[in-house]
Formats: structure tokens, C-alpha cells, sequence
């Protein structure tokens, strides 16, 4: 199994149009073979330092039964709409971090 950690930095303003971007498509990537967990996440105040709260990131917190589940996913339909989609409402690109367990 692998993991992904995706983070976004969205348009000021833009978190929820990109938020509904996402939930449009999770419904197909979770069908996807290979998909074991697909969750989009915002940060929340916790007080817990050395945490940086930024109301413009989106992060999504991924597993994958492998990489070739990944890639294969980055290839779909939905995938290619998505990112053309998205470009009005990213800012800045995003990060990418694909893990294994150690």
C-alpha cells in the first residue's frame, strides 16, 4: 500500500468552489480499483504548535494499493477534467508526497 498527502493552494476565495470540484469527482475515484481512501481535508485550530493554519490550502489525504493504482487513477476521465477544472482556481500549484510505510 501506498500513501499520498496532495496539497492545493487554492485562489483566496476559491476553497469552496474547489471543495464541490472535489466532492464531484470522489464518488468515481473511490470506484476506482486500487482506491482504498480518498479524503479531502481543510485545516482546523488545534493550538497545537508548530501548526500554521492557511484557510487556502486544501490537502487530500490519499491510500493506494499501489503505485500503479495511482498512476493509473492520475489517467481517468474525471481526472483530466479535474485538473483542466481546476487551473481557474489554483494559485501557486500544489505538493505532492507519494509514501510507503518505513
Amino acid at each position: 500500500m501506498i500513501h499520498v498527502i496532495a496539497t492545493v493552494r487554492v485562489k483566496p476565495g476559491r476553497r469552496d468552489d474547489f471543495i464541490e470540484l472535489v466532492k464531484s469527482i470522489t464518488g468515481q475515484v473511490t470506484e476506482e480499483k486500487g482506491c482504498i481512501r480518498y479524503i479531502l481535508t481543510v485545516d482546523i485550530v488545534s493550538g497545537l504548535p508548530p501548526q500554521v493554519l492557511d484557510e487556502n490550502l486544501v490537502t487530500m489525504i490519499e491510500a493506494w494499493e499501489s503505485l500503479q493504482a495511482l498512476r493509473n487513477h492520475l489517467t481517468t476521465p474525471h481526472m483530466a477534467l479535474f485538473f483542466e477544472k481546476r487551473k481557474e482556481m489554483v494559485e501557486g500549484g500544489s505538493s505532492l508526497k507519494v509514501l510507503q510505510e518505513a
